[in-house]
């Protein structure tokens, strides 16, 4: 048996390489021309995507290469360069949307496996047949779809490989469609530039057209005025169901523009979901408590186990982000000696080590701190000093400050610490 592919985000270079760090065994991510996502895509330039290219390859591990806007007329002969340039930095595919952005890739790099963006909306075997008898090799289903409907699509098309998302932002449009941000703001969504207005919270009025009136509508207590903001997807207690059904090769991680540290937790959470199926050890309470780490709107398992109209529990009408139940403090850096504060950190406290996925951790104390292990089996830094690489001692370190802060002993590069803060974890079931 194939083990199901775990896809990650890679909103830039760093968090390339923390995914794979943490467990990915592939990432998508593109330069920002023609991508869903301008914002993430601007922190890559073509130079740097084909070094986490050559990075990905090193590792024996795949990139996927993101040309899933939508274009208009005048940036067509754009567009063609724009494919023969991403080709030539040898992405494992290309991730697209439109029909006829498809049939272009077929003819200009047809040696490159193109996968359907979930912007192209595939909820049944005959869409999918359409876009396979065009080339198209993996459909990146609808977030709305059933598992019931993805078996069927495998069914009918056995060679098609079907990727799903389980973790990460919802849209309270179908698939993304959405133009209240380009009414509003004038940033179309589907060309890469939404501002989230979803996320935004509004006052509501009602107008009287007969007698020119206009009623202000008061919220009713415990309702909330986020009536757009959908809670977070997460289906890591449903892995277990995804991969038993047989018919998903990949099982993928929103949040490009999202922080290392998400990239980082999503990545070690779903590997261990992964990995503990195939070992007949899954345990969903495990992977929860690690994901609700990570700052998000709420929980919710979405539509794949359960129909939407099932759901009364997607939308989060209260705020819009909030905080998960840890900070991070820190980022160690290559030389795996140092670490780069992310957050604050102050001499005798405790700060919780977490290291990629098989890491070796060496306990060790002298005059700046220590590294030991406590009875919960995780491992920890205490400093007695914080010193920069220069040996300047400090009484404490904050973000922003740009100094290598020297540790106690090696840890691995992009190891992170971090502190709990006192945010009630919610799980999600």
């Amino acid at each position: 048996m194939n083990k199901v592919e775990l896809l990650s985000p890679a909103g830039n270079l760093e968090k390339l390489k923390i995914a794979f760090s943490y467990g990915a065994d592939a990432v998508y991510g593109g330069v920002s021309h023609f991508s869903l996502r301008i914002r993430s895509g601007k922190e890559f330039t073509f130079e740097t995507f084909k070094e986490g290219i050559d990075y990905a390859h090193s590792l024996g591990k795949k990139v996927y290469a993101t040309i899933n806007g939508f274009p208009f007329n005048s940036q067509i002969e754009l567009l063609k360069k724009h494919i023969l340039d991403m080709a030539e930095l040898g992405p494992d595919a290309l991730i697209v949307a439109s029909p006829g952005v498809v049939k272009l890739c077929r003819d200009l790099v047809p040696h490159i496996p193109i996968h359907l963006s979930t912007q192209a909306n595939v909820m049944n075997y005959l869409d999918a047949q359409v876009f396979y008898d065009m080339g198209v090799r993996r459909i990146i289903a609808a977030r709305e779809i059933s598992l019931k409907d993805v078996i069927e699509i495998k069914k009918h098309l056995p060679d098609m490989e079907i990727e799903i998302f389980v973790h990460g932002s919802m849209c309270f449009a179908y698939s993304g469609r959405c133009l209240v941000s380009a009414v509003q703001m004038g940033r179309v969504p589907n060309r890469g530039s939404c501002a989230n207005d979803c996320r935004f919270e509004y006052t509501l009025y009602a107008a009287n057209e007969d007698h020119s009136t206009l009623f202000r509508l008061e919220e009713e207590p415990g309702v909330g005025t986020y009536i757009f903001n959908a809670k977070d997807m997460n289906l890591a207690s449903h892995v277990d169901e995804i991969l038993s059904s047989g018919a998903v090769d990949s099982v993928k991680i929103e949040g490009r523009t999202k922080s290392p540290y998400y990239a980082a937790v999503t990545a070690h959470a779903y590997r261990d979901a992964i990995d503990d199926f195939y070992a007949n050890k899954f345990d969903a309470t495990k992977y929860q408590r690690e994901l609700n780490t990570t700052k998000n709107r709420g929980f919710t398992d979405a539509y794949l186990i359960h129909r939407p109209f099932d759901k009364s529990d997607a939308q989060n009408h209260d705020y819009a982000l909030s905080t998960g139940s840890y900070e991070v403090s820190g980022l160690v850096t290559s030389d795996e000696e140092h670490f780069m504060c992310k957050y604050k950190t102050y001499p005798n406290e405790d700060v919780e080590i977490f290291a990629p996925l098989n890491a070796q951790i060496t306990e060790c104390e002298n005059d700046i701190g220590k590294i030991y292990q406590k009875e919960d089996g995780k491992y920890y830094v205490s400093f007695k000093k914080i010193l920069t690489e220069a040996g300047k001692e400090l009484e404490s370190v904050h973000s922003g400050n740009t100094n290598k802060i020297k540790l106690p002993g090696k840890l691995p590069y992009l190891t992170m610490l971090r502190v709990e803060n006192e945010e009630e974890e919610t799980y999600c079931n």
